[in-house]
């Protein structure tokens, strides 16, 4: 995605109608909002479009189990979403529903096209189906019997349906995917397809069903004795919505599409049936594919079968929007996927929301409601004749942070971005602590050097809102309004300019912002993550260990510790156990992987480059199966963890003393 597009139009997958949406929906949902709002800050034209997928048989069987009709199970449903989307802040352009007319219309007249192409043909057709996966596979495809997506049991079927000629654009789009690395991301996802396209011939897609078998669907206008294959019908709304076969103007200023968003278990549909849909029907391909990650509750996906689906109105009507909203983008880094627990959230939310910019935001607004009489101060002019040094340093960060924001969302790096985003804010908190302005305010004469303070912090901390305000627009509006800017919604590309707050503007006090959640034990199998599969862990057995002299140790036992300095080369998650990092460090003469429990404290990105302190001299241990050459040293208090580094220019391998 180039940093300042011309336009940009994002998509998410259109949800099956067949039961209400939950985290993995509003994943999706908030993620391709995130992105829009961003470049709505930024004055690129952007549209978003999101949906409800309304045919096919699962549809069909709900609604039979319902005792309603398909149309009805439908319109019962689809309200579900759209209350949902309010309730989470979701700022879509268009819903497209495929029931609609200006849908049916657009798939009806491509059908009629591609066969008077000889793009579709009539076949007999005996093989395997998946009602669950709405797909034929053959004999070979399937996993000991079973459907080789779903695990379900398939059907045998012998019947004459009508197929698209999708098996002779295999080398086109093994070709088009290699010669366009932006199409499919992440990019292992690319490689996944591309080994599917390589080791199987691509056989041609059945795309009609048998009204004898199944009647909710599109009518082919071809043969009325067959509907239409649901997700020939789906995929086609990325164009029905922006006016393909309808509004030619609007469809040019659309297409092609920037972003589909996906989930990686709808990646063959959008990577091979997608493109040579578009391919036959001479529609240019979409500019990129990203497939996103699932929520798991410890290393079990997220499913309704297994009763563990995290229900989002629950987790926003306990803690508030935009902590959920918040909590989704930063904990998964994208492509990638990530272990949802209430516990993690509330470390999560007290870590970053309460304790950071919470605490940040009170900080700021109290001294100047002190010092200042609720009136925001006025910078000092650059002969102010004191020392600005610390206020020079915070701008310059609070700076970086905006500038690189850009290239991180462009990169779909939005985990890091927020972290990014996060450590300005604990740089705020730092700085105030140097700057010591309590102490600054009870010397005589200091009154210029205390406002050029809290207008220093105030501005970075506006910095800050802005960034965050894709993420969390309510709570981040509220901290404009509070810093007494008239405007609450920002613009990204006037960040870099210091002095937007107005001198003696009123400022006011917004209250917690994010009230600190009580340290809880949250219970994995809560209300909120109803995992009945849960078995519960059992106890470690405890090892007794003899210390002499009540708990006091000799100078020899101290020595026997090797502690050394070590530089983080790689940090990475480990895939099941959401506390555990993975690093690659150098200790001067050797390189080791250390597994450490830190990481609801650091993200991956924050660790590269740290040095670090290590036990160096630890028995290697294999923790959640993977090596760990050593221990890492850090200090806690309450929900805070921090690791023990080392400043100035000390490098890997110096002794610890």
């Amino acid at each position: 995605m180039a940093e300042n597009p011309s336009k940009y139009y994002v998509t998410t997958p259109i949800y099956y109608v067949n039961d209400k949406p939950h985290i993995g929906h509003s994943y999706t949902t908030i993620l391709a909002d995130v992105l829009a709002n961003y470049h709505r800050l930024l004055d690129v034209p952007t549209h978003f479009l999101t949906g409800t997928d309304e045919h096919g048989q699962k549809v069909q069987q709900a609604a039979d189990a319902n005792g309603i009709t398909p149309q009805e199970q439908c319109d019962q449903t689809v309200v579900r979403f759209q209350e949902l989307w309010k309730r989470l802040e979701i700022k879509n352009d268009d819903f497209i529903r495929t029931t609609e007319p200006r849908h049916k219309k657009v798939v009806q007249e491509t059908l009629q096209e591609l066969f008077d192409k000889d793009e579709i043909y009539k076949a007999e057709y005996e093989g395997w189906y998946c009602v669950g996966c709405e797909r034929f596979f053959t004999e070979k495809d399937l996993v000991e019997g079973n459907c080789p997506e779903c695990s379900r049991k398939v059907d045998s079927i012998v019947e004459s349906n009508y197929f698209f000629r999708m098996g002779k654009y295999q080398d086109w789009l093994i070709d088009y995917i290699e010669t366009h690395p932006d199409f499919i991301q992440p990019a292992f996802r690319a490689n996944e397809t591309l080994g599917f396209l390589k080791t199987k011939t691509l056989q041609d897609l059945c795309i009609s069903r048998p009204k004898s078998r199944l009647s909710w669907g599109i009518e082919l206008p071809f043969d009325t004795d067959f509907v239409t294959y649901v997700w020939f019908d789906a995929l086609i709304n990325y164009i029905s919505a922006v006016g393909y076969k309808s509004d030619e103007e609007q469809f040019k200023k659309w297409w092609p599409c920037s972003t589909h968003l996906i989930g990686k278990d709808i990646l063959t549909t959008h990577t091979v049936y997608w493109p040579t849909m578009l391919k036959a029907m001479n529609v240019e391909m979409p500019q990129s594919i990203f497939a996103h990650g699932w929520w798991l509750t410890g290393r079990t996906k997220m499913s309704k079968s297994l009763g563990n689906v995290v229900d989002p109105m629950a987790m926003i009507d306990t803690y508030g929007v935009d902590a959920f909203r918040y909590f989704l983008i930063a904990e998964m880094t994208l492509g990638q996927d990530a272990s949802f627990t209430e516990e993690a959230f509330v470390k999560r939310y007290n870590a970053d929301l309460a304790n950071d910019l919470g605490n940040v935001t009170n900080r700021v607004l109290n001294m100047i409601s002190r010092y200042c009489d609720d009136k925001m101060p006025a910078p000092a002019a650059a002969d102010a004749g004191f020392d600005t040094t610390l206020e020079d340093g915070l701008w310059k960060d609070a700076v970086a942070a905006a500038e690189q924001m850009g290239p991180m969302i462009g990169n779909m790096k939005l985990d890091s971005s927020v972290a990014m985003v996060m450590t300005a804010v604990r740089k705020i908190n730092v700085y105030l602590q140097e700057r010591a302005p309590w102490s600054l305010a009870k010397q005589e004469g200091s009154e210029a050097e205390v406002a050029h303070c809290l207008y220093t912090a105030a501005e970075c901390l506006r910095v800050c809102a802005a960034l965050l305000y894709p993420v969390m627009p309510e709570k981040m509006r509220a901290l404009r309004t509070a810093l007494g800017m008239a405007d609450a919604t920002p613009h990204l590309g006037k960040l870099a300019e210091f002095g937007v707050l107005v001198p003696g503007s009123a400022i006011s006090q917004p209250g917690a912002l994010f009230p600190r959640i009580e340290a809880k034990k949250v219970d994995e199998a809560s209300s909120l993550v109803k995992d009945q599969q849960k078995k519960p862990a059992a106890k470690a057995k405890k090892q007794k260990v003899e210390v002499p002299n009540n708990g006091l140790i000799t100078f020899d036992q101290v020595m026997n510790v090797k502690l050394q300095t070590a530089v983080v080369l790689e940090a990475s998650t480990i895939e099941g156990a959401d506390k555990l990092l993975k690093l690659q460090v150098d200790l001067g003469d050797e390189k080791r992987q250390l597994v450490a429990g830190i990481a609801l404290h650091y993200t991956p990105e924050e660790l590269v480059g740290k040095t670090i302190v290590v036990v160096a001299n630890l028995k290697p241990a294999k923790l959640r199966g993977v090596k760990s050459e050593g221990m890492l040293l850090a200090a806690s208090l309450g929900d805070t963890l921090k690791l023990v580094t080392v400043e100035g220019d000390l490098g890997p391998g110096a002794a610890v003393k």
